[in-house]
């Protein structure tokens, strides 16, 4: 009788030790973003480097079930809603349109934003700090000011400057009028050209030629996707290219004043961690992101016809030679 008694419990113990292994919950998060670029790729890798940190690992105890919404704002409310459905634990909303479809469909699921110029303008949080509801986040609102008057330290010659960009996605024109301001303090004169999908960005280019001395794209997601449509019409017209996110320098651009856009997701992945281990999101303060880089790729302003000045304004983060070599 003791040795049943003995093994019904050791069968006991095991079930216990195995049902739990097999019972433990896999958290699953929905990440998505309105496009593929750079900026807010990286954002996505930031965010998983910052869970991993935190315990959280991809296949060993979360999924994270990344969504692209192809540029198309319309495709974000379809995916929030599959969120939704899918009843995931966990939202990342990368960029203003997802954040604002998730934040319109999802009342209790917990959401952390990145890459949202004013979270609070567009109504997805009613409050920076604490905001009391199921949504904080990182707000990457550009220090654009900042970055007109680097740009114009770099060429001070310059009066006219283009930009272009999608007057419909929301993020961007704030950041627009920003630019607008500071190029009229600095007693220049910005010259837009419009866009709604990424094929319309090297025709919208090639409209600024002859009109503008230099060219500044900001935080325009439709622009920054095709950016290699911007930078063929510089290079074949001499016409220097400045960006306000840091990871278009590589990809042709002269030079970039702004976020590190790992970091911002990194940010946000802390606050989703802190999310996952019990704590409210109301709770956890939404911020904006900090730290400025300044990166710049003399390679490029040798193609776009820009003589860079002996001595720049600040020592650059990263800084590429006339070759394209990093220069460590």
């Amino acid at each position: 009788m003791r040795r049943v008694a003995f093994g019904l419990s050791i069968l006991l113990v095991i079930g216990l030790v195995f049902g739990s292994t097999v019972s433990a919950k896999m958290i699953r998060i929905g990440e998505y973003q309105i496009v593929s670029h750079p900026a807010l790729d990286n954002d996505s890798k930031g965010f998983a480097a910052a869970l991993k940190a935190e315990g959280f690992v991809e296949g060993k105890n979360i999924t994270i079930d990344r969504q692209n919404a192809q540029g198309d704002q319309a495709n974000c409310a379809i995916i929030a809603r599959k969120f939704e459905d899918d009843k995931v634990d966990l939202i990342h909303a990368i960029s203003t349109p997802c954040a604002q479809a998730s934040a319109k469909v999802s009342k209790t699921i917990p959401i952390v934003f990145s890459s949202v110029t004013d979270p609070v303008a567009t109504g997805i949080i009613p409050k920076m700090g604490k905001t009391g509801t199921h949504i904080t986040g990182v707000s990457d609102r550009w220090p654009v000011t900042l970055q007109c008057k680097m740009y114009e330290k770099l060429m001070p010659k310059a009066k006219r400057w283009g930009t272009i960009y999608n007057p419909g996605d929301v993020n961007v024109t704030f950041h627009i009028k920003e630019m607008k301001e500071a190029v009229e303090k600095m007693g220049g004169k910005l010259i837009e050209a419009h866009v709604s999908t990424s094929a319309e960005v090297m025709q919208a280019a090639q409209s600024l030629v002859g009109r503008v001395d230099a060219i500044h794209i900001t935080s325009d997601n439709t622009s920054v996707s095709a950016f290699e449509s911007i930078v063929k019409v510089c290079d074949e017209n001499k016409i220097p290219l400045f960006v306000g996110d840091v990871d278009s320098v590589p990809r042709g651009a002269i030079a970039a004043y702004g976020l590190d856009y790992f970091k911002v997701g990194y940010t946000a992945g802390k606050k989703a961690a802190l999310i996952l281990k019990g704590k409210k999101p109301g709770e956890i303060p939404a911020g904006l992101a900090a730290g400025y880089s300044l990166w710049i790729n003399e390679q490029h302003a040798k193609l776009q016809g820009l003589k860079l000045p002996a001595k720049l304004p600040e020592k650059p983060d990263r800084l590429w030679d006339v070759n394209g070599k990093e220069i460590k």
